[in-house]
């Protein structure tokens, strides 16, 4: 199943397989894969377990090389892109935020917002990265260590160090699934924000039906293969639909 191209893309997978192990035990993860993600988009990606999804993020992301196909991040073709250039482009186009957070528990919440500044050897604004830490609520806890904020202020201050480098895409892995109900509400209200008033486009694996349906549209995934796309839809839909893979 192929989704149709609507307006300027963000990211595109073109006919992407995916493939594991070696010759006599080959796993094919994802199987002719085509998605575009437009600009000023959130999509959420949901299937069965070992459906394919975190290798399609990975994929779109630069984290893991296709076995076949094309990965475009806007106009540029990432697909055969040297390791040095894809650490490179994830550094100033590509943002993460992963369930388990991935703060350092040494530095401060800003520090770990401007860790990627550094990292990709940008001028440091304490400025800016104290603003985008406020955008997110933490303007006061900006000088806090991550034992010392809950797990749903940890998630906040991860999309804030995603988010200070001004990505293209933001790639979100699970983002609500180590949070309690009301933590991730916080999370998934910052999300929607953030494509709504800045245009960020969003990228989102989630098992989660309730924070699938926050997204633009959902894509469903079986056996490395998409199988249907829905869009705005309720959570109620987008469980019934999930249920039915899972059963399938």
């Amino acid at each position: 199943m192929t989704i149709q191209l609507q307006r300027t893309m963000a990211a595109e997978l073109r006919d992407v397989t995916r493939e594991y192990g070696g010759k006599h035990a080959r796993v094919r993860a994802l199987d002719g894969v085509s998605i575009a993600f437009p600009r000023g988009s959130w999509t959420a990606v949901m299937g069965p377990s070992g459906s394919g999804k975190s290798t399609l993020l990975h994929c779109a992301a630069g984290l893991e090389q296709v076995s076949s196909g094309q990965v475009l991040l806007g106009e540029q073709d990432i697909t055969a892109a040297s390791d040095s250039q894809l650490t490179a482009l994830r550094r100033r186009e590509i943002g993460f935020v992963f369930q388990s957070f991935n703060l350092i528990g040494s530095l401060t919440a800003e520090q770990n917002v401007a860790l990627p500044l550094k990292l990709a050897r940008q001028r440091v604004s304490t400025k800016d990265v104290r603003a985008v830490l406020a955008s997110v609520g933490l303007a006061e806890r900006m000088r806090h260590r991550p034992r010392e904020l809950s797990g749903g202020q940890q998630q906040r201050v991860a999309i804030a160090r995603a988010m200070v480098t001004r990505p293209a895409v933001l790639f979100a892995d699970e983002p609500t699934g180590a949070l309690d109900s009301r933590s991730a509400r916080t999370v998934l209200d910052l999300l929607r924000h953030l494509v709504d008033s800045v245009g960020q486009t969003i990228v989102m694996v989630t098992h989660d039906p309730a924070a699938a349906a926050r997204a633009d549209s959902v894509v469903f995934l079986s056996d490395g293969r998409i199988v249907d796309r829905l869009v705005q839809p309720s959570t109620r839909q987008v469980a019934d639909r999930l249920a039915s893979l899972e059963g399938a």
